[in-house]
C-alpha cells in the first residue's frame, strides 16, 4: 500500500521505480570496473622530451650568436688607439673668407678634408661623425663638409651646437 500524497511528493517520484527500470546516469562506485591508464608517467615522459629538444636546438649552431672579438696583435704590441670620437669643426675666419676646417684641432685645408677623413674610416667599424659650425659661418659651408664626409664613408653625421662639448675636442 502507497503512503498518500505519494502523487504528489516530487523526491518520491525520482526515486528508482522497483520494477527494475534505471536511470540515464550511474552512481559513484557502481558498474563494472573499467581499465584506467596512468597519465603520470607518460606526463614525465613528455616533458624529459621537452627538455631534450630544447638542450639539442641550443646546442645548433643556426642559432647561436656570431660574435666577433678583437684579438691582441701576434708581436704582442698593439698599436695606439685612435680618437674615438671624431669631430669636423668649421670655423670662422673673417667676413668674405672661406672659414678653416678642423678634424679634431688639427687644421686641414680644404682639398685635404676628404682624403683625410677617408684615412680615417678606413678602417673603422663606426663610421660616426661631428660637425660644429660657428654662429658667423653661412651654413652652405657646413653642409659642403657633410657632403665631403659622406664621400669619405661617413655614414651618420650628427650636428652639433656651441654649448655642446665632446670627448676628443
Amino acid at each position: 500500500m502507497e503512503p498518500p500524497g505519494l502523487d504528489r511528493c516530487l523526491i518520491l517520484q525520482t526515486r528508482v521505480p522497483e520494477r527494475g527500470t534505471f536511470m540515464a546516469f550511474s552512481m559513484a562506485g557502481g558498474g563494472t570496473p573499467r581499465a584506467q591508464i596512468n597519465v603520470t608517467p607518460l606526463i614525465d615522459v613528455l616533458l624529459t622530451l621537452i627538455v631534450m629538444f630544447m638542450l639539442v636546438v641550443s646546442m645548433d649552431k643556426q642559432y647561436q650568436e656570431k660574435v666577433q672579438i678583437p684579438e691582441p696583435p701576434k708581436d704582442g704590441k698593439s698599436d695606439p688607439q685612435p680618437e674615438r670620437t671624431v669631430v669636423i669643426q668649421v670655423v670662422w675666419t673673417a667676413k668674405d673668407q672661406t672659414p678653416t676646417v678642423k678634424i679634431n684641432r688639427d687644421e686641414v685645408r680644404w682639398e685635404d678634408l676628404e682624403t683625410r677623413l677617408g684615412r680615417i674610416y678606413l678602417t673603422r667599424v663606426e663610421k660616426v661623425a661631428f660637425v660644429r659650425g660657428d654662429a658667423d659661418v653661412d651654413f652652405q659651408y657646413v653642409a659642403e663638409v657633410i657632403d665631403v664626409a659622406h664621400h669619405a664613408g661617413v655614414q651618420r653625421i650628427g650636428l652639433l651646437t656651441q654649448d655642446r662639448m665632446v670627448e676628443g675636442e
